[in-house]
């Protein structure tokens, strides 16, 4: 997986260079400029924007893979992040914050009130 992240990046990288490289089609400032038409540039412009489209074909393709592979656990992992397992290996704290755990019963008549508890005094 880490080997196609780093192909994803190099042909990223790739892919803007391909972009900025090439002439613009007219529109916009470059209106009227028939400059680009000249000595051969129309055929360079097309291997640079049939460039463009491939490398962005494959970079749709790398990024499907990488998810698919990192959703499926076959990356070379044992299917839980470094996190999970940090989080497995920590004992869960106690409900009341630092007081431990209560170890009494519970009344065994579920029909039976709830005793009330005296109001606290204000201070």
């Amino acid at each position: 997986m880490l080997f196609l992240i780093i192909l994803l990046i190099i042909i990223c990288v790739a892919l803007a260079i391909f972009v900025l490289i090439q002439n613009p089609k007219g529109g916009g400032l470059a209106a009227g400029s028939s400059a680009s038409n000249m000595f051969g540039v129309q055929r360079t412009g097309d291997v640079l924007e049939k460039g463009t489209w491939i490398l962005l074909a494959v970079v749709v393709v790398i990024t499907l893979s990488i998810t698919t592979i990192a959703k499926t656990g076959n990356g070379g992992s044992t299917g839980e992040s470094k996190i999970q397992e940090q989080l497995n290996r920590t004992p869960a704290p106690s409900p009341i914050g630092n007081a431990p755990a209560s170890t009494t019963p519970a009344p065994a008549n579920n029909n039976a009130a709830p005793a009330e508890t005296p109001a606290q005094p204000a201070q």
